[in-house]
């Protein structure tokens, strides 16, 4: 090999390898953590967005959602956090692939021990098990019934029977049965909770000829059947008589109470896996896109990711090869990709963490860190009690999903205790009161202990400091007709002498120019900007951001305040 082409197989090698820029790490309850950076590779920046949690159990556990709680239909990620917020506090992403046109899945859904959706065995599945071990295989499914004659097999579970099939739906399919003419069906009630490998005995209570769609009873069960599978189901499922129903997972997947489909596995023993040889297309794998995976690192702490693409400028995305990569310089050594594209989703709470590359996607399902300890909304980072209607105080409070008992103090500067109560409360959100007047300027911290129902205990910790140093942020106009036009005026009152920095920032959160950096003292200040970038470009067309930062005697502070520019 040449010599040049050597070097420059070496630097290609050592930018697609290299370590993720720093990144801030954001703790959004004890053990879980959120994190983004932007590692610079030869083809763009690639924006990668990280959720840390724990090896589930205890007060976190790795759960899969379900959109609408039913197999049809969508709905977004923050959509379903919010839903379920009076009932876990979660932070995850998008899930499974799945069809447009119905919203279902296209392969294992399982919550609690139940299968809602069948796996595919051309693609890999990803279960979680008692012990919060993540196992990524393939699976397949079969299904038996058996009513006064032979067990008989069955290959559609929840979905719609092929020609002369036969299908088995339960109440997690939605409502009724899509309509199959010509079709014959057994209504099953009550039906057990449909756990794989076990047979489940169902008592028949109706069978009906060319039904159309069968409404499936809340608890209960209905198999559709075609051709000579509708032929033997009229034989042989009696009202009044049991019917045995076996949902097998080959293999049978021992321990797993929770799983989600997506694929390919991408990390199996710590090592990258280009082709997995599954159901998917080099079209599907091998452009740069937003990406989303999930892995689990060798003390069994699990990290969801949510790769960022189709933005030039923002982030390029990675190929499906590249998103194993990242997996494994992440420590995971066992790992999965779940949809994505315009699918690829990260939230908290009910709000978006990462930028899809279009309008936040309805989706089909998600993966999330389920939280069921108590939990506090961070506060500002800096409370600034000085009447100009940002951060003035830090709106304090709690969640709790189950009765508890609860313990809460408010501890000012030094560790003080400003403020101590302990009581049994409900499920919901309670406040906690802020001092009146003029709070001590310094670090604060809320500490919220709590002992649920089930004698579980949780605990968490929120910081923030006060200090109404800098305040009253004016820019003035909106929208700036910069250059060509008059300066845009930028404005700020200052408490106390303190250490100012004025940054105008892109909308990638990139400084283009800095306006001011110098010690100044209490009183009113102003600076202004005319529109140029620190190389003494016109900027173009768009929204950018003007930052003050102020440090002081009390802390660091900061302030920002949006403007819309139109060039002339």
């Amino acid at each position: 090999m040449h010599r040049s082409v050597a070097v420059l197989v070496c630097l290609l090698l050592a930018l697609a390898l290299a370590p993720f820029a720093a990144a801030q790490t954001r703790t959004l309850w004890p053990g879980t953590t959120y994190e983004t950076s932007v590692q610079f590779t030869p083809n763009g920046p690639v924006a990668i967005n990280v959720l840390r949690g724990p090896r589930p159990g205890g007060t976190t556990t790795l759960e899969p959602l379900l959109s609408n709680e039913s197999l049809l239909g969508t709905e977004t990620l923050t959509s379903m956090q919010r839903r379920l917020a009076s009932s876990a506090t979660t932070a995850g992403v998008n899930g499974d692939f799945f069809t447009f046109a119905t919203g279902r899945p296209n392969g294992v859904l399982m919550r609690d021990g139940q299968l809602l959706s069948p796996p595919r065995g051309t693609r890999a599945s990803a279960g979680i098990t008692t012990d919060g071990t993540l196992d990524v295989r393939r699976v397949s499914f079969f299904g038996s019934w058996q009513g006064s004659g032979p067990k008989r097999p069955f290959n559609w579970f929840n979905e719609p029977p092929g020609r002369g099939g036969l299908a088995l739906f339960t109440d997690a399919y939605g409502p009724i049965t899509p309509l199959t003419p010509g079709a014959v069906a057994a209504v099953l009630f009550p039906f057990p909770t449909a756990v794989p490998n076990v047979d489940l005995s169902a008592q028949v209570v109706e069978v009906l000829q060319q039904p159309g769609s069968v409404a499936i009873p809340r608890g209960g069960a209905v198999v559709v059947a075609t051709g000579a599978s509708g032929g033997a189901l009229l034989a042989e499922a009696l009202p009044g008589a049991p019917m045995i129903v076996r949902l097998t997972m080959r293999p049978d997947w021992p321990g797993v109470v929770a799983a989600i489909g997506g694929g390919p596995q991408i990390v199996r023993n710590g090592v990258p896996v280009f082709r997995a040889g599954e159901g998917f297309t080099s079209r599907q794998l091998g452009p740069r896109a937003p990406r989303t995976g999930l892995g689990q690192l060798r003390d069994g702490s699990i990290v969801l990711v949510a790769v960022d693409g189709r933005q030039p400028g923002w982030s390029v995305g990675l190929t499906n090869f590249e998103l194993a990569q990242a997996l494994v310089r992440l420590g995971a050594v066992t790992g999965m990709a779940l949809d994505g594209g315009g699918s690829t989703t990260m939230a908290f709470d009910g709000a978006l963490l990462n930028r899809p590359s279009g309008r936040e996607r309805r989706i089909a399902s998600a993966l999330v860190f389920a939280y069921r300890g108590v939990f506090a909304p961070e506060p500002p980072p800096v409370v600034s009690p000085n009447g100009d209607g940002v951060a003035d105080v830090p709106n304090l409070s709690y969640r709790l999903v189950r009765p508890a008992t609860v313990r809460v103090r408010l501890l000012g500067p030094d560790g003080a205790v400003v403020s101590e109560s302990t009581a049994a409360l409900a499920p919901g959100t309670h406040p906690v009161a802020f001092p009146e007047g003029t709070p001590a300027l310094g670090p604060w911290k809320l500490f919220v202990e709590a002992t649920d129902d089930i004698g579980q205990v949780s605990s968490i910790e929120r910081p923030f400091a006060v200090d109404d140093t800098l305040g009253f942020l004016r820019v003035q106009p909106k929208l700036g007709v910069l250059p060509g036009g008059r300066e845009l005026p930028i404005a700020w009152r200052l408490a106390r002498d303190a250490t100012v920095v004025v940054s105008v920032l892109d909308s990638r959160g990139l400084v283009i120019r800095t306006l001011a950096g110098k010690r100044l003292p209490a009183g009113e200040q102003t600076v202004s900007w005319n529109g140029l970038t620190r190389g003494g470009r016109r900027v173009a067309t768009g929204r950018y951001t003007i930052r003050v930062v102020a440090t002081g005697s009390a802390g660091r502070s900061e302030l920002r305040a949006d403007v819309a520019v139109r060039r002339v």
